[in-house]
């Protein structure tokens, strides 16, 4: 509409008839032109038409540009052929060789400037087209690096094939212009970082949604064609548009959990060390001595061994704490239930020999308990050597387990691990097993009842370790293998010694042996 105005205005006003009363020509362009006179009409004055009017393009000054045809000389190589026409065209004069003296009249000197010429044959200003062509060369120049430095290439490389420059599709390097000289596609806007290109089927290459990238993966840039994976030690932001670095984590003895569990560990130590110390200084007595005193000893130092074991679960994993956690755990253990083993076994044995007749008086003694307990803790022994001597655990980082994390842990043959627990479980279910055959002999201070109790409740938190344990990531399994190493010792502590612990300190008058040694009727 606003031309159409213009052109109304030009032509009954704004150009004036000439003396005929016609009007004359009007030139109406669509751009300016760089050069529209040639070299032979430069010194004549045709007056072509009466008026014209040209709709620019935009322009710009564009730095260093000025300088640059200020410099411009004649003398160029032979393959400049354009401008040896064009310097002897504009400047009226021929172009001689540059190693050749200058004799003849008409050659051109080198003293010419562009500038001279008339504006109307040279333009010293950038034109719009100049312009055009000018941000047309500095597109292509920025779509070809974007396109090298693109994850297109970078996921090609990763595959063995490097995308040369020459091998590239028209299409690609459309794709890689940016968001400032191509349109933006009639179908969508650009995909942000976070997301990726996703083909629409059955419509052009150029339509396409937008698609969340999937869990684990990023984009930093727009319109990916694929979301990219993290390394291992970074991890993909909330955004899913940048990598962060993961930090590595084990439990601590400066954090909360880690004290709580040290913590927890000394005082069941201490605890266990001061019901030692009571039954010592009460061996002479008759509860003491009963179901054989040496073993009551080394049940509690390997339970006092097993809280304290715990401690080499927390911190960071070490070469040496790597070696020692598993198999320190599995052989101490394995000699506390040995020992529950052989007390169960005394009672029992201790019974039978009672009988009128029976030849288990032989049995009676330490011989039995010391060979249980022996044989027991040296097989337990033998597989933990085994263990360290094939395939010993040593300090590794996963970086796979939790997103954010990196866990530090010791590195160990599950296989071997699992043995050390199911041997232990043998063990646990044997003394379970006696304990609760021998629960109901006639005496009146029966200790298989308390190791019944005492056992049951072992087996049910070993039972319940194992779905626990690898349920949890990181250093939350750490903590639940020490939570299940507390409990199951202080069942043992507390089932088989509180009871003992209760007529030494509280009720003495219960501690004779008339009554330890009584039948019930």
């Amino acid at each position: 509409m606003t031309i159409t105005l213009l052109i109304t205005y030009l032509l009954h006003g704004g150009i004036q008839s000439n003396e005929n009363g016609t009007f004359g020509k009007v030139w109406i362009l669509t751009a300016q032109l760089d050069f529209i006179l040639a070299g032979t009409q430069l010194g004549g004055d045709y007056q072509l038409f009466q008026g014209a009017i040209s709709f620019t393009v935009r322009s710009d000054e564009i730095l260093g540009f000025q300088k640059f045809l200020q410099m411009v000389k004649p003398c160029w190589k032979q393959e400049d052929g354009f401008l040896k026409d064009f310097w002897e065209q504009a400047f009226n004069c021929f172009y001689p060789d540059c190693s050749a003296p200058i004799k003849a009249d008409g050659v051109c000197t080198g003293e010419e400037h562009l500038e001279s010429l008339p504006r109307t044959f040279f333009e010293m200003n950038m034109t719009g087209q100049s312009y055009s062509i000018y941000n047309a060369v500095y597109v292509l120049a920025h779509a070809l690096h974007a396109l090298r430095t693109s994850r297109f290439i970078q996921r090609e490389r990763v595959y063995g094939k490097q995308t040369e420059l020459q091998d590239l599709q028209p299409y690609q390097l459309t794709y890689n212009m940016g968001p400032t000289v191509p349109p933006t596609s009639v179908c969508n806007d650009y995909c942000p970082p976070g997301y990726h290109k996703k083909k629409r089927e059955g419509e052009k290459f150029c339509c396409y949604d937008c698609a969340p990238c999937p869990k684990g993966k990023i984009s930093n840039q727009k319109d990916m064609d694929d979301c990219i994976v993290c390394s291992d030690d970074h991890y993909p932001n909330k955004d899913q548009d940048q990598c962060f670095p993961k930090m590595v984590s084990f439990l601590t003895y400066g954090e909360p959990l880690g004290i709580s569990l040290a913590s927890l560990a000394v005082s069941c130590a201490v605890i266990t060390a001061l019901v030692q110390g009571i039954f010592i200084k009460h061996k002479d007595t008759p509860i003491v001595k009963a179901n054989n005193r040496n073993i009551t000893y080394t049940l509690l130092i390997s339970l006092l061994l097993c809280f304290l074991c715990s401690l080499l679960f927390i911190g960071q994993p070490r070469m040496v704490t790597c070696l020692l956690q598993q198999s320190a755990f599995g052989i101490v253990f394995s000699l506390a239930v040995s020992c529950v083993l052989a007390k169960t076994v005394t009672v029992v044995v201790a019974f039978m020999a009672t009988q009128p007749g029976s030849r288990m008086r032989k049995w009676i003694g330490k011989r039995v308990a010391n060979t249980i307990i022996l044989s027991c803790s040296l097989i337990q022994t033998s597989i933990c050597i085994v263990w360290l001597g094939t395939s010993p655990p040593f300090p590794d980082l996963d970086k796979q387990s939790i997103t954010e994390e990196i866990v530090a842990e010791c590195n160990e043959s599950s296989f071997m691990f699992y043995i050390v627990l199911g041997y232990m479980g043998l063990l646990s279910l044997i003394s379970l097993t006696v304990a609760f055959l021998a629960r109901k002999l006639p005496d009146s201070f029966n200790e298989a009842k308390f190791i019944t109790f005492s056992m049951l409740i072992f087996c049910s938190v070993w039972v319940s370790f194992i779905p626990a344990y690898l349920s949890t990531k990181g250093k939350y399994m750490v903590a639940v293998e020490i939570f299940s190493i507390f409990a199951s010792s202080a069942a043992l502590l507390g089932c088989i010694f509180s009871p003992k612990c209760y007529i030494i300190v509280l009720r003495p008058e219960l501690n004779n042996r008339e009554l330890i040694t009584k039948r019930k009727n």
